[in-house]
């Protein structure tokens, strides 16, 4: 295999997608986009026992032997602040728990936290032009009530 540094943007494209290729053979990722976050969805159900659900289950990306919902939140960030995707429906108390999951630039990982649905609101703020919550999280969130650091269970 080339160096990627010598290879040409349609190269780099064509080896993107042949990774994505066998990364979706081994079922680690669902479709062809940015594998960070069925990547994290498939640790996440492995890691914790999880049965992983489908691409149509809003709110809903795995369910523990008990039953309760898990909304898995992944982002790849390399500031102290990390926003991850958007939350719709809250209201609709569609998850029991969020684990948000944050890795650095080089894909390592920064931190995992298993959040109680009801401390949610207390994390997110409401934006009215995405008709979402955003979660936004630091290392210091573990520190509140209803958040348990899980970083552990990912080493």
């Amino acid at each position: 295999m080339k160096e990627l540094g010598s290879m040409t943007e349609l190269e780099l494209l064509q080896t993107n997608h042949a990774v994505i290729d066998e990364l979706r053979r081994r079922q680690v990722v669902k479709t062809n986009n940015s594998p960070i976050g069925d990547y994290t969805e498939w640790l996440v159900c492995n890691r914790l026992g999880l049965t992983i659900q489908g691409n149509s289950r809003a709110a809903l990306d795995g369910i523990d032997a008990e039953g309760l919902r898990y909304q898995i939140k992944s982002r790849r960030s390399g500031t102290n602040s990390v926003q991850f995707s958007a939350i719709r429906n809250l209201d609709n108390n569609g998850f029991d728990f969020v684990i948000a999951v944050a890795f650095n630039e080089d894909y390592s990982l920064r931190f995992a936290f298993k959040i109680q649905y009801e401390v949610v609101p207390n994390l997110a703020r409401y934006q009215a032009h995405t008709n979402a919550h955003i979660l936004r999280l630091t290392n210091e969130s573990a520190e509140q009530e209803g958040v348990e650091d899980i970083t552990c269970l990912f080493s």
